[in-house]
């Protein structure tokens, strides 16, 4: 039997990792306040899958090489090692509009493409998911997907939730922190399943 797991989607630079732009060298992560306590919480003690996914346009603009991205990812994982959690698994979009076909492109957020593709991989409810992000297209990806959507806010937010008002879409839930973020999650957890 296939067991179905419940999960919670991340955006990643901005919401895991301090956001420098193109975040390409691994020596210079530095992992956002609340992040590896929030993820260990939601991880061991509510079961959910901790699953990145993120659009990665510096590889088509030839900023930086998929081995960059992965490098970041897994120096991610090392440092959230260190705080006794880790992330289950990471998706990313290296395709850009301006440099690659349209086929190509179908990955990128607000396309829920990467999170459907690992909701089949992992065997993923979406149901009684969540997306964390903090951008207008994270909450959009997370819509299009069918999961509950927190969006964090940052320097952005007023232009990123006018984008998203401008879309008539709305978030679930506006967490001013990624703590924020997973207290709700874990309170929306614990009334649907009472």
């Amino acid at each position: 039997m296939i067991m179905i797991h419940r999960a919670v989607f991340l955006d990643r630079d901005g919401t895991i990792n301090y956001d420098s732009g193109y975040v390409k060298d691994p020596a210079e992560i530095v992992i956002l306040p609340g992040v590896a306590e929030g993820i260990r919480k939601l991880k061991y003690e509510f079961g959910f899958k901790m699953v990145v996914v993120s659009n990665q346009a510096g590889v088509a603009k030839g900023i930086m090489m998929r081995e960059d991205v992965e490098a970041v990812n897994s120096r991610i994982n090392q440092l959230l090692m260190k705080e006794g959690t880790a992330i289950d698994a990471f998706y990313y979009c290296p395709f850009h509009p301006d440099f690659d076909l349209p086929e190509k492109t179908d990955c990128r957020k607000p396309s829920p493409k990467m999170i459907l593709t690992a909701a089949e991989e992992l065997h993923i409810n979406l149901g009684c998911s969540y997306m964390i992000g903090d951008k207008a297209s994270d909450i959009e990806c997370g819509i299009n997907a069918g999961v509950k959507t927190i969006m964090l806010q940052s320097s952005n937010f007023d232009k990123e939730i006018s984008a998203l008002h401008n879309q008539r879409k709305k978030t679930n839930f506006v967490a001013a922190n990624f703590i924020e973020a997973c207290d709700f999650i874990i309170k929306d957890f614990l009334e649907d399943n009472n």
